[in-house]
């Protein structure tokens, strides 16, 4: 199950972007492609476990 603070946004403000970012509602502001991964669960990974903002929150 993804984190549910993690969501994808294509524009911010006034800015459009090629393609979707990832943005973590904990930290308000977009992340990393390896922290998006972590908040995915994606390689054996667990947002509920690696991630220190989720942890926190």
């Amino acid at each position: 199950m993804a984190c549910p603070h993690l969501s994808y946004r294509s524009s911010a403000n006034d800015t459009e972007f090629d393609h979707e970012r990832a943005y973590c509602a904990v930290a308000q502001q977009f992340v990393q492609p390896m922290r998006a991964d972590i908040c995915n669960d994606r390689y054996n990974l667990a947002h509920d476990e690696h991630c220190e903002l989720y942890r926190e929150s």
